[in-house]
């Protein structure tokens, strides 16, 4: 019988290599994560709804592993397959958990395709799961239903990194715990295995805790800015009770994920000073903090506070049997222990010259009373600041890598999540439809060509790479259709860095293999986001204005698909025609284009751009660049807690100025903006002193329109309106003296910085 290996370890670098002819080899599955060792052999095997599940042991993980095959083909693929119990029968899939399994790895596993049937075997319960998960990627090759053909193969597979984790915070904002269900089965589909679950910050306390009860009375619950207005609820909040946690860590361990808490100190403590402020350092106490950012709340460092740490972290472990808890350790400015007698005092008791070395003894006191109760302490990089880490701490290293690095030189266990690339609240494309979140963008490529281990690090020391982890922090995600676009597709990306041998990092192939988890995605309507593939309808603005014809480019960020447009408005399909260079058009003209796989299915919605001489002149404010000066950019909504997706608006919250782009500006004499008031909720502790105050000359400032540059003569004042009255969203308009040529415009907002933020929708220059 031929075999054909299609990867083996890191043993083959390419197809085609040494021994192996390229044209010969057969396509690879549509598996993601790509196994370690898969060969094609000769033969196929049709599953039909004939075909078995058979259970060849009596562990009852066996059982969970086969119901949750049989549950997931007949949702994804409408193929009802009977379970059975006993030995292993000819034409069936049969399940096996076997001490002796060929696979040694944890968490690994074989399969096998035959002519005669499916063998699944692992030797632990985890492997013989992620064999199944694999198994029905094979049998969901395409967005079709009924039975399906599989070619005769064998895999050997297991895991590169033991920690292949998602962070959700569940602070900034809440889910429902139906909603956290949905993204750990995506979780267990992409192979990963470690739920960071972010539970308490500023912003809320989401934790249900017996012996205190004021902290989900008071500390899940903060008042909104604009609060009753314009879709923000009175209150926002909510928490997670004891049996909600006992559910969710239940529903994880059955997909072999860990579920790690974290409960962030000494910094990000707000909301349970809120609730007892006797555990701050001030006495006082504040509201639940409604602003993003740094916040200065602290928790006091008495014993009267260790033993309120010590006990919520009691029920903490009654809950969550994972051997790590994560205490946070990030972003804690010291302004309150600096000014604090008190706190002063207990640094010179205990010998300790900087506060930066008082959190070093915070966060090592915390990891003595976890070791003490057979945890170990994980934190983010700012734990290594002080001198008295636990040396069985783990880092996460979230400021880039240097954390990891010092960390795993230190002997430390370390995880790597650094931002900006593994922070999915950076948005994934540019495109004026893209969702809210931070920029810059953070691509499906930039997270499939993340370097898991940091080059500098010897055999040794990267021995301590535990994995890698990606942080979904929520400030700009208000709902689940939000969290799922900013997730989906990029844990495709993430499971296979997490899983799949370095030879594996293959974009053009991971790229082949990802239509067919798009339909798996739609039969299980997972919100995926299609910016990878959107396509951008690009033209010379300035030579259309000019001439009246435009020469047109079409491509989408990932330089993959076929691209097929029209130019009558009507919906783009692969019989449409197919885009291979720019092409000039006559204006006015509307064109529509899309992508689309091998196979015709669509990558992403159409995009559409009107090309007339109105649309030339008018730019959405996301498109306009930030004044000199500041890279620093968000893309916000309206409402900080609102339910809608769009509309959003790019703001640099230091500095209210934006670039319109050099533009022919013949016959423009009027412009008109779509403006709108956003809440200035942003914590922004020392850097506060950074945000940029201008003069105003009206009593709630100006859209103030200079020409060419920020230091250009002033063309137009618009004054802006009471933000006490009226609607968040309005329209400013003025006349410009008459411009010819092309002139580029700098649009500054000098409205006080005590008050709202303001952005832009849209500008239209007008005659």
């Amino acid at each position: 019988m031929s075999r054909r290996l299609i990867l083996f370890g890191c043993a083959i670098l390419a197809l085609g290599g040494a021994g192996f002819v390229r044209a010969a080899a057969p396509p690879v599955p549509a598996l993601l994560p790509l196994p370690a060792q898969l060969h094609v052999d000769a033969g196929r095997f049709t599953v039909d709804a004939r075909t078995p599940i058979v259970l060849a042991d009596e562990a009852a993980s066996t059982l969970r592993t086969g119901a949750w095959l049989a549950d997931v083909l007949a949702r994804t693929r409408g193929l009802r397959l009977p379970l059975k119990h006993g030995a292993a029968g000819a034409h069936a899939i049969v399940l096996r958990r076997d001490p002796a399994a060929p696979v040694a790895d944890r968490e690994g596993y074989t399969l096998t395709v035959t002519p005669d049937g499916i063998r699944v075997e692992a030797r632990d319960d985890a492997g013989l799961f992620y064999g199944a998960v694999t198994l029905w990627q094979l049998l969901t090759p395409d967005a079709k239903q009924g039975a399906v053909e599989l070619p005769a193969l064998s895999i050997r597979d297991q895991p590169r990194f033991a920690w292949r984790g998602l962070m959700l915070d569940s602070v900034r904002h809440f889910q429902s715990v139906a909603e956290i269900e949905r993204l750990l089965e995506q979780m267990a589909q992409h192979k990963l295995n470690t739920f960071h679950w972010h539970l308490t910050d500023d912003q809320g306390w989401r934790i249900q805790i017996r012996r205190y009860p004021e902290l989900t009375r008071i500390g899940a619950w903060r008042t909104p800015p604009e609060a009753g207005r314009e879709g923000e609820p009175e209150r926002y909040g909510g928490f997670y009770t004891q049996d909600d946690i006992r559910r969710i860590v239940a529903y994880a361990a059955a997909r072999y994920i860990t579920v790690v808490p974290e409960i962030d100190m000494p910094g990000h403590a707000q909301a349970a000073v809120a609730a007892y402020p006797q555990f701050g350092v001030t006495g006082q106490r504040p509201s639940v903090s409604s602003d993003w950012g740094v916040n200065p709340y602290l928790y006091n460092v008495d014993d009267a506070t260790f033993r309120f740490i010590e006990n919520v972290l009691d029920e903490v472990m009654a809950l969550f049997p994972s051997t790590y808890i994560h205490v946070g350790g990030d972003e804690a400015i010291k302004d309150q222990w600096q000014a604090a007698p008190a706190v002063q005092a207990k640094m010179r008791e205990l010998g300790i010259k900087s506060e930066d070395a008082l959190q070093g003894w915070f966060i090592g006191r915390v990891g003595r009373y976890l070791d003490a109760h057979g945890r170990r302490l994980v934190g983010w990089d700012e734990i290594l600041d002080g001198d008295n880490v636990p040396a069985d701490a783990t880092v996460m290293s979230w400021r880039g890598t240097d954390g990891a690095i010092k960390a795993a030189l230190m002997g430390h266990d370390v995880v790597l999540s650094p931002a900006p690339q593994l922070y999915f609240d950076h948005v994934q494309g540019d495109l004026a439809d893209e969702y809210a979140g931070r920029l810059g963008v953070e691509s499906l490529q930039s997270v499939y060509a993340f370097p898991t281990v940091p080059a500098v690090l010897g055999a040794a020391q990267a021995k301590h790479v535990l994995g890698v982890q990606a942080n979904v922090w929520t400030e700009h995600m208000p709902t689940f259709a939000h969290v799922e676009h900013a997730v989906f597709p990029r844990l495709a990306a993430l499971g296979e860095v997490a899983w799949s041998p370095v030879v594996a990092n293959d974009w053009p192939g991971f790229l082949a293999r990802l239509p067919a988890q798009f339909a798996r995605y739609r039969a299980q309507r997972v919100g995926y986001a299609d910016s990878a593939f959107a396509v951008d309808v690009g033209t010379d603005r300035n030579l259309a204005l000019a001439s009246g014809r435009a020469t047109v480019t079409l491509a989408n960020q990932a330089g993959f698909g076929a691209i097929h447009y029209t130019l009558d408005g009507s919906v783009p399909t692969p019989a449409s025609p197919r885009y291979g260079a720019p092409f000039n058009v006559t204006l006015p003209v509307t064109v529509r284009a899309a992508s689309f796989a091998a196979d015709g299915s669509a990558l992403a919605a159409p995009r559409q751009r009107v090309l007339d001489r109105a649309a030339l002149l008018s730019l959405p404010g996301t498109a306009l660049a930030n004044c000199p000066g500041s890279d620093f950019r968000l893309r916000l909504q309206p409402a900080p807690d609102a339910q809608d997706t769009q509309p959003v608006y790019a703001v640099n919250v230091f500095d209210a100025c934006q670039l319109v782009p050099a533009t022919w500006m013949d016959g423009a004499s009027a412009i008109r903006v779509e403006a709108v008031r956003l809440p200035r909720n942003f914590a922004l502790a020392h850097e506060q002193r950074l945000v940029v105050a201008r003069p105003h000359a009206t009593p709630f400032g100006e859209l103030v329109v200079h020409a060419d540059t920020c230091a250009g003569a002033v063309l137009a004042s618009m004054p802006l309106p009471d933000p006490a009255h009226g609607p968040s969203r309005f329209e400013l308009q003025a006349q410009l003296p008459a411009q010819t040529g092309e002139r580029g415009l700098c649009l500054i907002y000098t409205a006080p910085i005590d008050g709202p933020l303001y952005a832009i929708g849209r500008v239209a220059l007008t005659p």
